[in-house]
């Protein structure tokens, strides 16, 4: 499952009915309600069982309660989360918004497990976005070696990128296709 909530939709009335809906007109919405968030995931939880989640928000103000609010999801019993944080998403989706969602994501969660930059295969013009993702967060993990917050460990590094990087949502979609 992956939520996906913090934009105000056709906010230009005059737009709006002139091109109709989905034409630019959207922005970042208010604070959203991480309790409402919060109370939605244990409702589901507690009656259906929470399948794999990924949530992301339009609005960078988020990142840290939602980097929060996933730790108390994690009750899966196979080893891989049940509740992760997604990529950086809409307007956070750019060289700034992806450094501040990585590094939120590393105070308050683990890295490691991190499903990376993913998408619809819809558009050819996406895969563009995968490499920007990439080079980007390997830049903030080269900043971090240098800064001596990271172990220089070459294999440990490369073990990180590959999963972050592919291997972490390949393991997500094979245990989806699972179950």
């Amino acid at each position: 499952m992956q939520i996906h909530y913090g934009v105000l939709r056709n906010v230009n009335p005059v737009t709006h009915k002139t091109l109709g809906a989905d034409c630019g007109c959207d922005v970042i919405g208010g604070r959203s309600s991480i309790e409402q968030l919060a109370a939605l995931l244990g409702r589901i939880a507690a009656e259906t069982g929470l399948p794999r989640t990924i949530i992301y928000s339009a609005n960078p103000a988020d990142n840290a309660a939602v980097g929060a609010l996933i730790g108390a999801f994690q009750q899966s019993g196979d080893g891989m989360p049940t509740c992760y944080q997604g990529s950086a998403w809409w307007f956070c989706d750019n060289k700034q918004g992806i450094r501040e969602q990585l590094t939120s994501l590393a105070n308050l969660s683990a890295l490691g497990c991190f499903p990376g930059m993913l998408t619809d295969s819809r558009s050819f013009v996406s895969y563009p976005r995968h490499e920007y993702f990439r080079r980007i967060f390997c830049n903030l993990i080269g900043e971090w070696v240098e800064a001596g917050e990271l172990p220089a460990d070459i294999d440990a590094l490369a073990e990180l990128v590959m999963d972050v990087g592919y291997n972490n949502i390949k393991r997500l979609l094979q245990a989806a296709d699972r179950a």
